[in-house]
């Protein structure tokens, strides 16, 4: 080998080895980014639950108004919720967000002598919100 071969080998090893990390500088940045992930994801996931519950409760809400206005509107409670998307006094189905699905609702039905079958829903989710309170209470 020449001296200009060699010279040239070791001047690309030094810019290689100048352009990449090693193995210790990146476990001291895996170790940053875990830390840095510990302290923000139960954040995160604390911000989701109570997007859920904020979310849970504005559906109970208009839910309730959308009923006593069909009540007012009709002298009836509905049969079902579907009908009060049918009449258009609901635009679709309300989701209960804790169980991500429309079907999980508890219907409670009017005392006699109101006729229909809806008089109020609840949360059909099991568990309870951050300050205690079971979901079905709401």
């Amino acid at each position: 080998m020449t001296d200009l071969q060699s010279h040239k080998m070791n001047d690309t090893t030094q810019r290689n080895r100048q352009g990449a990390f090693t193995m210790i500088e990146m476990l001291i940045v895996m170790a940053i980014i875990a830390v840095l992930l510990t302290l923000s994801l139960p954040k995160f996931f604390l911000g989701v639950d109570r997007s859920k519950e904020a979310v849970l409760m504005e559906n109970l809400h208009t839910t309730r108004e959308v009923l006593d206005k069909f009540f007012s509107d009709t002298g009836r409670y509905p049969e079902s919720l579907s009908e009060l998307v049918e009449k258009k006094y609901l635009r679709s189905m309300p989701i209960d967000p804790i169980t991500g699905n429309s079907r999980s609702w508890i219907i409670i039905p009017p005392v006699p002598p109101y006729k229909g079958q809806v008089y109020d829903i609840k949360s059909g989710a099991r568990g309870a919100t951050r300050d205690g309170r079971p979901y079905g209470s709401l």
